[in-house]
């Protein structure tokens, strides 16, 4: 590549990243998070959150007002700021959605994180050590990712998750991730080592999970306790289920419904109920309240060999 080809190829890149940053800083909001004590506010905290509608409604990491956070301010890079509190949290999915008492923002287009591919370049935007509107650029480094965290009722696992290398540091949590066309993939959820950094999905999942804590507060899971990816099926089982994909389990949590049902670590799981899933989202997206407490019937690929196993997911207590 000459000099003048490796500039051009500069001015591209920066182009884009200027673009997503110019669109996308005035929607994502520098939150500092609070707790009522005796005489006032006490400061706990400090995160990002994303502008969802004009009306002061705001996405941010569940994580980030966990606890005993009963709200908190939110700034923006115009100077404006608002007081928010807390609408709802899931935590299986580490999202919160807030309500700040503000009109006229400017909401962020979701996009689609389905159509992400390896390699992709994504941009960061947050307020890392509470420096508002800072922008890091990098590139989608493996999908599908679980992360290990614990809540206050024990220990839990956040599937589907992107990696990337752009840079995230604290205060980047609930902060949006952006492809090249300035929609937001991702929430910033987590930094899990030096280049490292991890977001939760923008998908059908989440945006029925977003949704369902607007209007109603909270979401009804039902929890089967593994952490899992997507994984092509050895060509046997292809063969006989008919299906190119399924779900790996990696990692199964001690006394969970998975674990009194017989799942193991390494098994596939190729559908539920009958229903194919060829990744976490889509076994995810089954695990819905009217799930709890009912059977369900996992087609696994154990050693090679095909087998079902009964569970019976109980409701997420985060």
């Amino acid at each position: 590549m000459s000099a003048v080809e490796e500039a051009a190829a500069l001015d591209a890149y920066s182009r884009i990243v200027t673009s997503v940053a110019e669109r996308l800083a005035p929607s994502v909001a520098n939150l500092r998070v609070t707790q009522r004590v005796r005489g006032g506010h006490a400061p706990v905290g400090a995160g990002s959150a994303i502008v969802l509608t004009p009306d002061g409604f705001l996405l941010t990491s569940a994580h980030v007002v966990s606890g005993r956070s009963s709200g908190g301010r939110a700034s923006f890079t115009d100077g404006r700021e608002y007081r928010f509190g807390v609408v709802g949290r899931d935590a299986l999915s580490d999202l919160a959605v807030l309500r700040a008492e503000a009109d006229g923002l400017a909401p962020a287009t979701l996009g689609e994180a389905e159509a992400l591919r390896v390699g992709q370049l994504v941009v960061a935007i947050g307020n890392p050590h509470g420096f508002e509107g800072s922008v890091t650029a990098g590139v989608v480094s493996a999908l599908g990712r679980t992360l290990a965290a614990r809540g206050r009722n024990g220990g839990r696992l956040i599937d589907n998750l992107i990696q990337t290398d752009a840079a995230l540091n604290p205060g980047n949590s609930g902060g949006a991730l952006v492809n090249g066309s300035g929609e937001v993939v991702g929430v910033n959820t987590a930094v899990a080592g030096v280049g490292l950094g991890l977001a939760v999905p923008i998908n059908a999942a989440t945006r029925a999970i977003v949704g369902a804590l607007m209007t109603d507060g909270r979401v009804r899971r039902a929890y089967l306790g593994i952490g899992g990816g997507a994984r092509p099926l050895p060509p046997a089982a292809r063969a006989e289920v008919g299906a190119d994909r399924g779900v790996e389990v990696l990692e199964v949590m001690p006394d969970s419904p998975a674990e009194r049902g017989g799942l193991l670590p390494e098994d596939l799981i190729v559908s539920a109920d009958g229903i194919p899933v060829p990744d976490v989202a889509a076994l995810q997206g089954l695990l819905v309240g009217d799930r709890i407490g009912r059977k369900l019937t996992l087609r696994i690929v154990r050693a090679g060999d095909l087998r079902e196993l009964e569970l019976v997911p109980q409701e997420l207590d985060g």
